[in-house]
């Protein structure tokens, strides 16, 4: 894999926290205009479109979804899905939109608004039904009102409650799709300060002339996205209202997408409408938006530059130095230049090892310990790269811990024999060279930051057991970490760890004592 990707994954995963969900009830009791109401709210699974429903909504809500404070912006979205006002499409137009926006410091409040009572408990076919009537619109006219009252109350409950979630009052706007875009135009209009939205994204809405009025003087500047090929022919609504925008000398953008029908929410179809949202982000920085709260912290934005940046050099380096091994050239001919220590350690492997010194300095200090890791390498570049930092060197004992990169395909597919291989290959290298060798078992890793639904654990074990009996063959120390850290699912628990693979203090501290028992074994061994 690309490391551009792995670093984009990793700053997504670090940035993501997860999200502090809360459920907040819009009003005490019964929402006005619907105290009768006697239904129960329910969910549905539609396989067809593979979708989650909520139907039968009574009493509205938000759903807190809160991004890590450290990229926090102060922003903050309240996000209405549609559903013809009969469901919500509660994932694809809701949850995955806010989840996608926490990575990128705005916080969400998912809105369940007020629909019209669903009399079967398969609301999508019911929802189709009603739609084919003639009349259907004509029907929602009792619904809508309701629904609007829910996106102004949510507005007003984000803004009051803005310090408590570590808000800006006048960073909260409203985001709605089809029928959730009818809410969220409808708040463009006859708002008062205390619902007044700061920003408007209408997503694909239903927002026809007889629901709109006078466009206020101070109008919120609005977002708009949809498909030509919109099967519902809504399109024209979105033209209409950045026409109208436009028109009163105010502040609006829209994306017409040739293809994508409507719908289209977070669903991946492999077209430009899956990117509408990261245009949508684009058009918050660029009405300031997206600074972070703390002016000492980087934006999602300035760390995704840096990322960019990083990769060019990474790629100039692998043309020049593949295996990198110039990284510690320098470091090599001192050690060169010395009296050969038969005590000495090199340390080989990947970023584990090359930020273990970083992570515990003291652990390597007074010592003759060398740290020749190399982060984001996998066994073959080690391979290549053996006999500069290892051999060389004429230590005593060499410890070699790598092939998690392997399994994360950071430079493509790669066989478990051939990384047990290249591991096999450097101790036997090693070896010949009076060198004595530990062969660490891979640390356990359940899922990567960078490269998600892999599924590692099971391979690391395999791996594992590969090492462990090439080690006990020729008699060779072999070092179980893993053992020592692994959790009920073979994965490093967060007490060790901050992403699930890499240690941290508290892991180095478990490995310390172990490489040190394994060393003093090592050396006791002719």
């Amino acid at each position: 894999m690309k490391l551009k990707l792995i670093f984009i994954g990793l700053l997504f995963f670090i940035t993501s926290a997860e999200a502090q969900q809360k459920i907040i009830q819009l009003y005490q009791g019964a929402a006005p205009g619907s105290e009768n109401w006697n239904w129960t709210e329910g969910e549905s699974e539609n396989k067809l479109f593979n979708v989650k429903l909520v139907y039968n909504v009574v009493h509205p809500s938000l759903e807190v979804f809160l991004p890590d404070p450290a990229i926090a912006t102060g922003t903050a979205v309240v996000i209405c899905p549609g559903g013809g006002f009969e469901v919500l499409s509660i994932n694809s137009e809701g949850n995955d939109v806010a989840k996608w926006l926490n990575q990128h410091g705005v916080a969400a409040f998912v809105l369940k608004y007020r629909l019209t009572q669903s009399l079967t408990n398969d609301p999508m076919k019911e929802l189709a039904t009603n739609m084919a009537k003639k009349g259907f619109e004509q029907s929602l006219t009792k619904i809508i009102p309701l629904s609007i009252a829910d996106a102004r109350q949510a507005i007003t409950y984000v803004r009051e409650h803005a310090s408590e979630y570590g808000l800006s009052p006048s960073c909260i706007g409203i985001m709605g799709f089809s029928a959730g875009g009818t809410l969220a135009a409808a708040s463009a209009y006859k708002y008062t300060p205390a619902n007044k939205p700061d920003f408007v994204a209408p997503i694909y809405p239903y927002f026809p002339a007889a629901l709109q009025s006078a466009i206020p003087d101070d109008a919120p500047p609005l977002f708009l996205t949809a498909a030509t090929d919109d099967d519902l022919h809504l399109a024209p609504h979105s033209v209409d209202l950045y026409s109208k925008w436009l028109a009163s000398n105010h502040s609006a953008e829209l994306h017409l997408y040739a293809k994508g029908s409507h719908g289209f929410g977070m669903r991946k179809q492999n077209i430009p409408t899956d990117t509408w949202i990261e245009r949508f982000n684009d058009w918050l920085g660029l009405k300031g938006f997206l600074k972070p709260v703390d002016p000492k912290a980087k934006s999602p934005q300035e760390k995704l530059a840096e990322v960019e940046n990083n990769h060019k050099k990474y790629d100039e380096q692998l043309r020049k130095d593949w295996a990198n091994i110039k990284r510690y050239a320098a470091d090599n001919e001192k050690v060169i230049a010395q009296e050969a220590n038969p005590k000495s350690v090199v340390y080989m492997g990947d970023s584990i090892t090359d930020f273990w010194i970083r992570s515990d300095s003291a652990f390597f200090a007074g010592k003759p310990y060398h740290d020749r890791g190399i982060s984001g390498q996998t066994t073959t570049q080690m391979l290549v790269r053996f006999r500069d930092d290892v051999i060389n060197l004429k230590p005593g004992v060499v410890v070699i811990l790598a092939g998690i990169n392997d399994i994360a395909e950071n430079n493509g597919p790669i066989k478990l024999e051939d990384v047990f291989g290249n591991i096999q290959s450097m101790a036997l290298l090693a070896k010949a060279a009076g060198i004595k060798v530990v062969l660490s078992s891979v640390l356990p890793a359940f899922d990567f930051p960078w490269r998600p639904g892999m599924a590692p654990a099971e391979k690391v074990v395999r791996l594992n057991a590969m090492i462990k009996d090439f080690a006990d063959k020729n008699r060779m120390v072999y070092l179980d970490y893993f053992s020592a850290m692994a959790d009920e699912r073979k994965g490093l628990p967060q007490s060790l760890s901050g992403d699930g693979v890499h240690p941290n203090l508290a892991g180095y501290k478990v490995m310390e004592p172990l490489v040190e028992k394994a060393i003093a074994e090592a050396l006791k061994r002719k």
